[in-house]
């Protein structure tokens, strides 16, 4: 069975695009991978892998887009100043694409 367009187009911009969740989220604080990717679920409606979280905040902190630090045992998460333009340049595109459609 061929899955319908809107399906296809959620997967696109929600799970593979999953460094946009998180940096909306770490805008607003710092957090760990774990609660990360319950806040996802919560506030956005789907659940990412854990896998794939790990491996997002991975490459993200190799590029610069987010720092971490640990407190105890928990390794937690912050959006620098190169990730927040990114989360900014991403919202503008956003809203270029919206207007066109």
């Amino acid at each position: 069975m061929v899955k319908a367009p809107i399906e296809r187009l959620k997967k696109k911009l929600l799970k593979e695009n999953l460094w946009l969740f998180i940096f909306r989220l770490l805008k607003e604080g710092d957090c760990h991978a774990y609660k990360l990717r319950r806040r996802i679920k919560e506030e956005f409606g789907f659940w990412t892998g854990s896998v794939t979280g790990y491996k997002v905040l991975y490459l993200l902190e190799k590029g610069g887009y987010v720092e971490s630090y640990r407190e105890g045992r928990r390794k937690f998460y912050r959006l620098t100043e190169k990730g927040l333009k990114q989360l900014e340049e991403a919202k503008n595109f956003l809203k270029e694409i919206y207007s066109l459609i």
